[in-house]
Formats: structure tokens, sequence, C-alpha cells
């Protein structure tokens, strides 16, 4: 059972410690603040939960059973930490989230220190460390502790379900996914952890033994809705990037072609990125590069080939646009091949043709040129001079 929570407890500060990756501007932000405030808290307290930290928080204290309190202590936290952050993310007037945020502290503050008033009036002098829930079930105090955290968790978790139901049909992408995914989580919480430790505790008030389903069907089931949890709040704050990054590295292996035609003429270093830059800062490296050459060669732009290569694309029944951005590719490869080439400084001219596909489409625009350089056969034939020449 240890090994199990302490699976879970390391998913969940996992899942912390990248949504405070950057702790100056979680601090500034509320919501991903109480966020990780909700992870760090449910790191904590599957890690006092299980009882190899409950054996021996018990011997360092010396009290039997000291981590009962300490553990449903940590878990109202946790559920308050689950109303502060509804509070966050819905938003609303400063002064109406201040007070809501202060009267969950306030209530659930006040469960905790009942907790371990309780705790401290009962008699519970036998250790026990997997089933003090239904082994103190019907002893005084110890049996009104147990409901009281059961019962202020169960709220916290019902609330937050039915806010993500409401939620879920005004967002839409990550969020919404990320929403679909701590729902999940909450059912298995509910269920495993809530229905499962309720039933076992009434079952001893009647007179009958389901221990099984507090000591041995609910931490598995919890860390599950753990897992959940935390991938749902993962995934609204890391997938955006994943995709960023990963269409980069599609862009950056896209304008390899676009690259080996210039490289020759840009006056900056060459990109030379380091194994640790992502995707993303190596594709405005290259981009910075490519520019570089882009503005080099400039001035050997022959806007007579734009003019023929436009007019040879149209023929070949290419949209105005596809038509467009290979006329400016076939300019950019006769400019590129120009007396003096890759092995020597161009010939000076005086053209003054742009490049107006980059200039409108940034990023998409280079990506679409190095494919039409490599691709087209319009291209191809002004690289090596037919196209002028059937055209002259």
């Amino acid at each position: 059972m240890s090994l199990v929570v302490y699976l879970a407890a390391a998913l969940l500060a996992f899942t912390c410690l990248l949504l405070f990756s950057r702790p100056r501007a979680a601090l500034r932000s509320p919501l991903t603040a109480s966020t990780c405030a909700v992870v760090a808290i449910g790191a904590v307290c599957f890690t006092c939960s299980a009882p190899i930290t409950l054996a021996t928080v018990n011997e360092l204290t010396g009290i039997p059973n000291f981590g009962a309190p300490l553990t449903y202590g940590m878990i109202s936290a946790y559920s308050c930490s689950w109303v502060i952050l509804l509070v966050v993310w819905r938003g609303g007037p400063p002064r109406l989230i201040r007070r809501m945020i202060c009267t969950s502290v306030i209530v659930y503050g006040t469960i905790i220190a009942t907790i371990v008033v309780l705790f401290t009036l009962a008699d519970a002098g036998t250790e026990r460390l997997r089933d003090l829930d239904t082994y103190y079930a019907t002893t005084p105090y110890m049996r009104e502790m147990i409901v009281l955290y059961l019962v202020g968790h169960g709220a916290s978790t019902l609330v937050m379900g039915v806010v993500c139901l409401r939620w879920m049909r005004e967002v839409d992408g990550p969020l919404r996914a990320g929403l679909r995914l701590i729902l999940v989580g909450l059912v298995f919480d509910l269920v495993g952890f809530e229905a499962a430790k309720i039933t076992a505790v009434v079952a001893r008030w009647l007179g009958h033994d389901l221990d099984f389903l507090s000591t041995d069907l609910a931490p598995p089931l919890v860390s599950i809705g753990a897992f959940f949890c935390s991938a749902g709040f993962m995934l609204p704050r890391l997938l955006p990037p994943a995709v960023t990054h990963w269409r980069s590295m599609n862009d950056y292996r896209r304008l390899t072609p676009l690259w080996r035609e210039v490289r020759w003429a840009a006056t900056a270093p060459k990109p030379d990125p380091a194994w640790w830059e992502l995707p993303h800062t190596r594709l405005q490296r290259l981009e910075v590069s490519i520019h570089d050459a882009l503005l080099a060669l400039t001035p050997h732009f022959d806007d007579h080939v734009r003019r023929i290569s436009l007019e040879t694309a149209l023929e070949d029944g290419k949209t105005p646009r596809q038509a467009r951005v290979i006329a400016e590719a076939a300019m950019l490869a006769v400019a590129a091949r120009q007396p003096g080439g890759p092995e020597g400084t161009p010939l000076p001219r005086s053209g003054t043709s742009r490049l107006r596909t980059i200039d409108a489409l940034g990023t998409r625009g280079l990506v679409e040129l190095a494919q039409a350089l490599g691709q087209s056969p319009v291209v191809a034939a002004a690289r090596h001079g037919s196209t002028a020449a059937s055209r002259q």
C-alpha cells in the first residue's frame, strides 16, 4: 500500500514542479498559485497517509496514532484548497473572491481544529496503520473525528465535480479536456475513497465487517484518481507549448532546403543549436539566419524571372497564391545561382523586388517557399535558365 500511495504523491509533486517551473510568474497568477497549492497539498496528503509515514510519525512523537489527525488535517486542508481553486477559477469581483476565500479558510480551519480536539479527547491507545477508520469507527470522539473529515472532503469533491460539469459547457480545447480528466479523477475519489470509507464505517456501526473497502480498495482507487487529476491540471498548461514545439520541429525540418539554398549568402553566424535548445528556439534562430541571407540576396532578385515563372505556374493550373509562391521561389533560386555563387561573392546588382509571401505570412511563407524550391518543376527550370529562355 505504501508504494502505491508514494507513487501517487510523487506524481502530484512532479505536477507541482511543472506548474511552478517559473516561481515569479506563478506567484503573480492567482490561478497558477492556487493550482500549485492544490497539487502540493495533495502530494503531502498521500505522503502522510502511507503506513510507513504514519509509523514514523507515531514513533517520533511518541503518541500512538498521532499520524491520524495529521493526515485528516491535511485532507481537510486539501479540500479547502479545492474550494479556493474553484473560487479563483470562476473569478468575479475581487472583494467577493477575497470574502469567499476567507470563509473557506475559516470553515476548514475550524474543521482541522476540531479534528485535533476530538483526537485529544478520544481513547486511541492502540496503533492502527491501515484500518484506523474502521477499527475506531465506534469509539467516542474518534467516531466523530472520522465522520467530520470524510464529510468535509466529500463536500468539496462534490462541489468541484458540479463546477467542472458546468464549466465544461462553456470552454473547449485543452481546458475542456483537462476538466474532463479532473472530473474522472473526482469520480475515482468519490467512489474509491468517500463511498468505500463511509460504507466500511457504517458497516462497523451496524455490526458488519467490510473493512477491505477501506484498507484494500480505497488506496489504489484514490491513487488512480490522483493520476487523472494530475493529468487534468497539466494538460491545459503543457499541451499548447508541446504543440508549438512539435510544429516548430516540423517547420525546422521543412526549412532545410531553403537554408541549403541561401546559407552561403548569410552574413550572420550559421545557426548551430545546442542539444538543450527547444525546437521553437531553434526555429527562431534558423529564421533569423534565413532572413539575413535573403536580405543579402535582395539586390539580385530579378523581377523578370518572377513574372515569367508566375505566368508558367498559372498556365500549369496553379492557384494565384500557389503561383505567387512558385514565382518568388524561382526568383530566389536564380539569385542564389549568381556568378560567384556559393563559392564566391555575388556580383552587385540593383534589383528592387521583394519576397511578398514572406512579408505577409512569416514562418508559413518561409515553409511554402522552401517546399516550392524543392518540389516545383517551374523553380527547377528557372534554376537552370530554361524557363526564362522559353519565354524570351
